[in-house]
């Protein structure tokens, strides 16, 4: 079994389509973990960006782009 998702799986699944967008999701979700969020999935692995990169996959954690509203 894979550690990770696959990435062009998760690029496709992404709303951006963008590697930085996704990073930044699972970074984000990553330090929320840390900081003592309960995990959404389970999973063999007690790594932050593993686990978080499980939940994007999965669909259990959503990549949200900004309102292009305040971009100039």
């Amino acid at each position: 079994m894979l550690n990770q998702p696959p990435l062009y799986e998760m690029l496709a699944r992404n709303p951006a389509r963008s590697r930085y967008t996704l990073v930044a999701a699972a970074a984000r979700r990553a330090r929320q973990l840390l900081e003592g969020e309960p995990p959404v999935v389970a999973i063999d692995s007690t790594k932050p960006v593993t686990i978080a990169l499980h939940e994007i996959y999965r669909g259990l954690v959503i990549c949200e782009l900004p309102s292009r509203s305040g971009v100039k």
